[in-house]
């Protein structure tokens, strides 16, 4: 990767961190989870995630502008949905998470959100990823459906190479011939991005494994090969969720799962940000499993 010259790691000891706000820091010692839902549907819903889980997430998540396959499923609530994201960041001082689809889009988003998100479908979307290097915001840069890391690092050059040196990798899980799960989450580019580069590299479990009872053991995992922090889709009613509900977790699978990372990133010599709270992190992790099982459980049943 000879072409990387702006995000190749230079020596062992040399990591970028990139600032959300000045409480959260991505790529710090700190492992950062960015939590909410697939899509921004109402400011209860938003409310209600920001309420629940602001001693369990440092940031918040939520799609106002939405990608789908079809054209007939619901897009998104646009800028509504962004004053709607706005406001719930204020009242509980939560940083936004949103995704950015086309240039026109990214004035509008970078006044409100925190950081700018490019989806999987955009990874390669050059002249997108040349305007965000352009933007004084954060990027959130997904890796494309079945991205090659090197390409992968290439899409972070754009951007940086453009003058945003800001950027957050996210492993998501690439396609495979295997249907079971969503996609197949590559915990093996982790480690080696972190070989390759000195940007910070976070994990969503939720879109590679798209079943909802599999995410607290993937996020684990995630932590236990070096990622810096998780992205998790979570809905306060996971089976209304008007896009992903099969791999939503409810608010209090969301915060069992926090709980339950704290031994793992200790392990690797890391810790949970210091807006989990105290009450969260005495739960054993025996406890967290049982509840695990018991919804597991309960899923089989419906099913």
């Amino acid at each position: 990767m000879k072409d990387a010259k702006l995000v190749s790691k230079l020596n062992a000891g040399h990591k970028s961190t990139v600032q959300l706000n000045d409480r959260v820091t991505i790529g710090d010692r700190d492992i950062v989870i960015i939590g909410g839902p697939c899509t921004v549907e109402s400011h209860e819903q938003m409310e209600a995630v920001a309420s629940q889980l602001k001693s369990s997430i440092q940031a918040l998540r939520g799609g106002v502008y939405k990608p789908r396959t079809s054209p007939y499923a619901f897009q998104g609530m646009g800028g509504n949905g962004l004053e709607i994201l706005s406001t719930v960041s204020q009242q509980y001082d939560l940083p936004i998470v949103t995704e950015v689809m086309a240039i026109h889009q990214i004035e509008e988003i970078a006044a409100q959100a925190h950081m700018l998100q490019v989806g999987s479908r955009n990874m390669q979307n050059f002249d997108l990823l040349k305007a965000l290097g352009e933007v004084d915001k954060p990027v959130l840069l997904k890796r494309g459906l079945a991205a090659t890391i090197e390409e992968f690092v290439m899409a972070a050059e754009y951007i940086v190479s453009h003058g945003n040196p800001n950027v957050v990798l996210c492993e998501r899980g690439i396609r495979s011939f295997d249907n079971y799960t969503r996609n197949v989450l590559d915990l093996g580019a982790v480690a080696a991005l972190r070989q390759i580069t000195h940007l910070p590299i976070i994990v969503d479990p939720s879109h590679a494994a798209g079943k909802s009872e599999l995410i607290a053991d993937l996020s684990r995992a995630a932590i236990a090969c070096g990622a810096d922090g998780l992205i998790i889709e979570c809905h306060p009613e996971p089976e209304k969720s008007v896009s992903d509900a099969r791999q939503a977790l409810s608010l209090s699978e969301m915060a069992s799962l926090v709980t339950s990372l704290k031994p793992i990133a200790q392990a690797v010599g890391r810790d949970l940000c210091s807006s989990v709270s105290q009450a969260h992190a005495t739960q054993s992790y025996s406890s967290v499993e049982k509840q695990a099982e018991k919804q597991a459980e309960k899923q089989l049943v419906a099913a």
